[in-house]
């Protein structure tokens, strides 16, 4: 598979270049087959997805993976006249008055690859395409070894829309990753987890490839004093139990007032049954992707109560998951988390949500602080100043106030991480701009600039001048 890699990259490359410059005829084409594709093969997609998880709520893989990915693709192509305009800059007087110009032309960097994850794995392969396309370039994306069924589709359906010379999928397990990491694009992404991202990154140090990651982490819920507990509590047991917790962006770990834990912890209780009234039979519940994720989780649980935690199944129906011989897990509520805890250490990735109680608004963003940069940031309430100090002394990939995910669903904002949750960003404008080489360019008048300057031999009067002029406080 690594001689295919490399063959199609080479392939790719060389019609990149023979193309170019790329039109904005050609990159609409392009994410317009991209949007075909999904249109044509949502159904098929849906179906693959859930035989990969073991159960995934069908509705949900269309409105997640298949609908959000259109939705950028979308975006992209009304926007991309706009994002491609060269770009003015301002030049030192008086060089503008003498006729110079300046501006940045944003070219395509050529061949980008795209290593996408197992728990959103068609939006996430396919919303960077958005970004790579619009900014004129060919792309190869590499799918997780979790989701064997939604590989082999888009293997079958991707040659029926684009030549493999503009778009190219590769599955595989971790040599196969391996292999599509040190390639030299001249762009890779990579979502997926902060260890794994680690890896990437040294991959592509040899071959200096420019690099996005888009990671994890332990994204925290801080819920206010001045929160409205009924419409918090419903919006995160929503988050938290989309895709069975199964996101990047889920709300990992819950900071509430001391006094309002049992309040929150019954509104979610409350929400979660709600929602989900029955979870073995429930066509909307999504199982744990596999065994090894299932048996991860349950592990974590066991180790949390045996550190000490109350641990509170939500389990409105009362069903037997044990005896289910399935990897659907219900929302395990974990009180009294304490820093030893695995759940604390880990980003958990599963219906599993601890709760740590604070006294004061500074206590719980001191909290935030004391771990390493979150993808996302939640906070819930009403009192603006409090908010704004969350605001201002947290330093994370994005916020959504008063509920949690949405911001990465806003296509005009950036969407990436800092620190180990990630570098660089893409969505909208930023996708592009992060696919595109901003190349300076500089047009000379006609005039002897440089001797007016005094920047030109023999050096005299004028270059004296301009030396004093410059060097003043």
């Amino acid at each position: 598979m690594a001689e295919s890699m490399v063959a199609v990259l080479a392939a790719q490359r060389a019609a990149f270049m023979a193309e170019l410059p790329v039109p904005l005829a050609t990159r609409r084409d392009r994410i317009a087959r991209a949007v075909a594709l999904l249109v044509d093969q949502a159904e098929p997609i849906a179906a693959a997805l859930s035989d990969d998880f073991g159960h995934r709520s069908h509705e949900q893989s269309l409105m997640t993976d298949v609908i959000g990915a259109i939705r950028a693709l979308k975006h992209a192509a009304r926007h991309v006249g706009r994002w491609a305009r060269p770009e003015r800059r301002r030049l030192d007087f008086p060089l503008g008055l003498l006729g110079a110009r300046a501006w940045i032309d944003y070219q395509p960097k050529g061949v980008v690859g795209i290593i996408a994850p197992w728990n959103f794995p068609i939006q996430l392969a396919f919303a960077p395409l958005a970004g790579a396309f619009a900014a004129g370039n060919r792309a190869m994306l590499k799918m997780s070894e979790y989701v064997p069924a939604t590989t082999a589709l888009l293997e079958q359906a991707v040659p029926r829309y684009f030549a493999e010379d503009e778009l190219a999928v590769f599955g595989g397990g971790p040599e196969a990753g391996q292999a599509f990491a040190v390639l030299p694009f001249d762009h890779l992404l990579f979502t997926g987890a902060t260890a794994i991202g680690r890896h990437i990154l040294h991959a592509a140090a040899d071959t200096l490839t420019p690099v996005t990651l888009e990671l994890g982490g332990k994204s925290p819920a801080i819920i206010g004093r001045s929160a409205d507990i009924a419409r918090a509590t419903e919006r995160i047991a929503m988050g938290k139990l989309l895709n069975a917790g199964q996101i990047c962006l889920a709300p990992d770990y819950l900071l509430v007032p001391e006094e309002g834990e049992d309040a929150v912890v019954a509104g979610i209780a409350g929400a979660a049954a709600r929602l989900y009234p029955t979870m073995l039979a429930n066509p909307d519940y999504t199982a744990v992707v596999n065994g090894r994720h299932f048996d991860r989780l349950t592990a974590w649980v066991a180790d949390a109560r045996a550190k000490g935690a109350t641990v509170e199944v939500v389990n409105p129906a009362g069903e037997d998951f044990a005896g289910s011989n399935g990897t659907r897990m219900p929302l395990h509520i974990i009180r009294d988390a304490t820093d030893d805890m695995t759940v604390m250490q880990q980003e958990i990735f599963g219906p599993v949500l601890p709760i740590r109680r604070y006294r004061a608004i500074a206590d719980a963003i001191a909290e935030v602080n004391a771990r390493p940069r979150p993808l996302g940031l939640y906070y819930f309430g009403e009192d603006a100043g409090e908010r704004q100090a969350v605001l201002d002394r947290t330093i994370s990939g994005g916020v959504t106030v008063n509920d949690v995910i949405f911001h990465t669903a806003m296509e005009d904002l950036p969407f990436g991480g800092i620190g180990p949750s990630g570098m660089g960003s893409y969505h909208g404008i930023d996708g592009f701009r992060a696919f595109s080489h901003a190349k300076a360019v500089y047009r000379q008048p006609r005039l002897d600039v440089a001797k007016l300057a005094g920047f030109k031999p023999p050096y005299g009067a004028a270059t004296r001048r301009a030396i004093a002029r410059e060097l003043k406080r």
